[in-house]
């Protein structure tokens, strides 16, 4: 019998990544980061003049900070000692939007904080993505966490009445972004909102036992 199965995101869900990319920019790359509002593609501007960066800059950052710093990610307080409990009841893979060339990265990374786990990369909406996942593991029951409501809405659209039997947490760790961001419980693509792991993992264990009962 299949065992159940959680999706979850890494980046804002179990390791910091904007504080770390704020931090590395304005030290080494003359940019401030801002988030007012929630688009991530005006927070950025340059130091000396203020202006914003073009997208395509933007993204040349964001490259470059996975390729240099990544030791600079530290884990969301409780993430990594919640992914270990649920794991005792549950297979945990991890679907993280990077490019293929950095799923090694990731999951070196990932075992550098005590993580050993599957690590599934994706570019764009993560529907399809978690489709497949679903289609080759085929748990008793699946739960995906991510912390970006986009992600959430492209589940939902992508799996049709089978993501009616999907649990899924809205979940993000960052105070940089939290506040910010859109929600996927307000709009109805997520099961719930919550932003710490105190409180998250205790609702997961719920969602978990409810089904394996």
């Amino acid at each position: 019998m299949s065992r159940p199965l959680i999706i979850s995101d890494c980046d804002e869900v179990l390791l910091y990544m904007v504080s770390p990319f704020r931090d590395w920019l304005s030290e080494t790359q003359g940019v401030e980061f801002r988030m007012e509002g929630n688009d991530f593609a005006t927070a950025l501007r340059w130091q000396e003049s203020g202006e914003i960066l073009a997208p395509k800059e933007i993204w040349k950052k964001l490259g470059g900070f996975f390729d240099t710093e990544m030791h600079r990610q530290t884990p969301i307080p409780g993430a990594i000692e919640g992914i270990a409990a649920l794991r005792e009841h549950a297979d945990v893979v991890i679907l993280t939007n990077l490019v293929d060339k950095r799923q090694e990265m990731r999951k070196a990374q990932l075992l550098e904080h005590g993580l050993d786990a599957r690590v599934f990369t994706n570019q764009g909406p993560k529907g399809p993505a978690l489709q497949a996942i679903l289609e080759e593991y085929a748990p008793s029951k699946a739960i995906f966490i991510d912390d970006l409501a986009q992600h959430h809405r492209s589940a939902r659209e992508t799996l049709g009445e089978v993501g009616a039997n999907i649990t899924t947490l809205h979940l993000c760790g960052e105070p940089l972004l939290a506040p910010h961001i859109d929600c996927a419980h307000s709009s109805g693509h997520a099961d719930a909102r919550i932003d710490s792991w105190d409180e998250a993992l205790p609702w997961l264990m719920g969602e978990i036992e409810r089904e394996t009962v």
